[in-house]
């Protein structure tokens, strides 16, 4: 019996020393759990515990049980309220001009653009998080943004009766200009504007679980391909200099393996979104009429010309390089 005793105390101090190893960082967003930056916070978690071997584990939370929207995810993070977090760079306008870029309108139309976008935005995106004192992990990639609305869309005049939710500030700017009323809100907060009938559309992919939410009040979608959107994921850099090399480069390694998984996903995301769209009772236009997609082009040139204003030296070194390689 004492022996017994002995190697309980023995497999309890053990138990107790592994846990002391390991490191538990918690990472939000305000997005469900099956939409794409939940896949990405979901596999960063996966691989930074097979490459740390369990010394780091990620605790995720999706859907801002937090409390944290992703306007204010930098300010977390950095603040060290969680250790890491996923945003999406649009809602980080106000802290610099680079996370606007990647929602600008009609920029980016396709995967393929979407893709270049974010090659030539890295280094710019990694360079304003290290001013809030944070790494860029990875990006996470969106399928397009179009219109989930209450009635379709047949015509221009159709937008003006649009009490639409936008996810930045740029997007507000753009669907007021063609007369809808448009307020920027998180996703999180989103359904409830919905269910009290303050908004009757919404500006987004509706991508994974998020159209769960999206169908049961908007049976239409119409695929004008406003942006496709990139998240951004970050750890407090502070945090990260803490790890030995061998750590370090498990969280990096696993960054680039996340962003790799996401990019593969997305090559089917669009499909498998519209057929469960579908299955909802959502009907998609997928070829609106012409005169809708005109109708935003000036808005639409105007605010790249004022992000060109706002990113000053940066916009002729990104978007010439972009513009250059479009087929």
């Amino acid at each position: 019996m004492r022996l017994f005793i002995r190697l309980m105390a023995l497999l309890l101090l053990f138990h107790a020393a592994a846990l002391r190893a390991q490191t538990i960082w918690d990472m939000p967003t305000e997005y469900p759990q099956s939409a794409m930056p939940g896949l990405g916070v979901t596999t960063f978690a996966k691989r930074l515990a097979e490459l740390s071997a369990g010394k780091l584990q990620i605790k995720p939370s999706f859907e801002a049980a937090s409390g944290i929207r992703s306007a204010d995810m930098l300010a977390a993070v950095a603040e060290g309220r969680v250790q890491a977090g996923d945003a999406l760079a649009g809602a980080l306008d106000a802290e610099d001009a680079i996370f606007a870029l990647p929602t600008l309108p009609f920029l980016a139309t396709s995967t393929a653009d979407a893709k270049r976008l974010a090659e030539l935005a890295r280094p710019y995106l990694a360079a304003a998080l290290q001013k809030k004192g944070q790494r860029l992990l990875y990006l996470t990639p969106w399928p397009p943004s179009g219109i989930w609305s209450k009635a379709p869309l047949q015509m221009p005049s159709d937008l003006s009766g649009l009490s639409i939710r936008t996810y930045d500030r740029i997007s507000s700017e753009v669907f007021a200009g063609v007369g809808a009323k448009a307020t920027s809100i998180s996703f999180a907060d989103t359904m409830p504007k919905l269910a009290d009938g303050s908004i009757n559309a919404v500006l987004s992919s509706g991508d994974g679980g998020a159209g769960r939410g999206l169908w049961k009040f908007l049976p239409y979608f119409t695929e004008i391909t406003y942006s496709l959107p990139l998240s951004v994921a970050s750890l407090n850099q502070a945090t990260y200099d803490s790890l030995t090399p061998d750590l370090r480069e498990a969280v990096d390694a696993a960054g680039r393996q996340t962003e790799t998984e996401l990019w593969l996903a997305l090559s089917t995301r669009l499909q498998e979104n519209y057929r469960r769209m579908r299955a909802n009772g959502v009907t998609i236009d997928s070829n609106p009429a012409p005169a809708i997609v005109a109708a935003f082009q000036p808005g639409a040139a105007a605010a790249q010309r004022a992000w060109c204003t706002r990113a000053g030296p940066i916009c002729p070194q990104i978007l010439d390089a972009f513009k250059a390689a479009k087929p």
